[in-house]
């Protein structure tokens, strides 16, 4: 009984732990010992790369506002990594690249959003590689506050704020993502963000790295190791449309953690780390990933327990509560709480689907877009 209790209160206080108790610390260490990054307006060259596959639908104007930003368009380059692309995405940006010389068609056989950025990335000639989704949208002045973050020679990655417009349907995680956000900014204040955002980053060319684990999670780390900083710009701001339903966004979240845990068992991103990025790392990534396995443990033994005290009794009515809370958000009945808490479980879930996924099939090269994000 007493290996029941031990990993019954082992389960409980990680994700306490992770889901509240660590914003806290982070959000208390950020103010008592702050590391502001030294910005200036400078403008060096720039290449934006972004990696399309079937985009039509937005490709144009996903080019219309990039021409658009306020950047000396003398030292501004976009390159459109088309993945093998079978619509018209391909005859858009030509049409566009014969009209401006700063644009560039790329094609590339199919190979997954990750080789065509690393292939772009060998083709392009900013002294900065700004990245960005087909689908998303920047604010005019989004680069410039990007790049003034490469005034300080310690930053090598910087990703900007990406603002979810309000879903068609019943996603929450616009919600979520507000959270996120508060938690990477207060990380980048003690010295690195421990995740990044592919609708709007950049990196030093000198820093980039071709490897098979993905910007968002793969670069900040990487940096770190290297002896740099991974920084968050809340004032370059971005702007895409999340998955329209639950569901969407489940499917969307088991693809993604896949990559999550490719990283994990094979990335080596526990190595050469500062203490505290360590912390952050071990506490806003792994146990963010391993809350499914948690929360599957924490009931296990909490049912194991009932009738051992009081405080297991009433923990295992509230777990049951919480997940028939879910279930009358699945019924999409509008009950106060109900939405989010089904989220809550559907992308708690998805970190085991995933991993599961992970352990059979290893991680998909190529990806398919989500319904409802154009």
């Amino acid at each position: 009984m007493i290996v029941l209790e031990v990993l019954f209160w082992l389960c409980l206080g990680l994700l306490v732990w992770a889901h509240g108790l660590y914003p806290l610390f982070a959000a208390l260490l950020a103010r008592l010992r702050p590391r502001l990054v030294r910005k200036s307006d400078l403008t060096p060259t720039v290449t934006v790369i972004v990696a399309a596959h079937d985009e039509e639908d937005v490709i144009e104007r996903r080019l219309e506002n990039l021409l658009a930003l306020d950047y000396p368009a003398e030292r501004l380059e976009i390159l459109i990594a088309s993945d093998a692309s079978t619509d018209g995405t391909d005859a858009l940006v030509e049409a566009f690249a014969a009209r401006d010389p700063r644009i560039r068609l790329l094609r590339y056989e199919r190979g997954g959003k990750l080789a065509a950025q690393n292939r772009a990335y060998r083709e392009a000639g900013g002294e900065i590689l700004a990245f960005s989704d087909a689908n998303a949208t920047w604010a005019t002045d989004a680069l410039r506050k990007l790049v003034q973050n490469f005034a300080d020679p310690d930053v090598a990655y910087v990703c900007g704020r990406l603002r979810l417009q309000r879903a068609d349907g019943s996603n929450r995680e616009g919600a979520y993502w507000r959270y996120e956000l508060w938690v990477r900014e207060r990380e980048s204040l003690l010295g690195s963000v421990t995740g990044g955002n592919g609708s709007i980053c950049a990196v030093r060319a000198a820093d980039y790295i071709e490897h098979r684990f993905g910007h968002d999670l793969g670069f900040p780390y990487k940096m770190v190791q290297r002896g740099k900083r991974a920084v968050y710009e809340p004032e370059a701001l971005a702007f895409e449309k999340p998955s329209a339903e639950q569901e969407d966004e489940y499917r969307r979240k088991v693809r993604m953690f896949e990559w999550c845990w490719l990283t994990v068992f094979q990335g080596g991103m526990f190595r050469q780390l500062t203490p505290v990025y360590w912390v952050e790392l071990v506490s806003h990534r792994l146990l963010r990933y391993a809350s499914g396995i948690l929360h599957l443990v924490l009931l296990a033994t909490n049912v194991a327990l009932v009738r051992e005290g009081i405080v297991y009794d009433l923990i295992l009515i509230a777990q049951g509560l919480f997940l028939a809370l879910a279930a009358l958000g699945r019924r999409r009945l509008r009950i106060p709480g109900a939405s989010l808490a089904y989220y809550y479980t559907l992308v708690t879930w998805a970190t085991v689907a995933s991993l599961v996924r992970y352990a059979r099939f290893g991680v998909p090269g190529v990806w398919q877009r989500v319904e409802g994000t154009r």
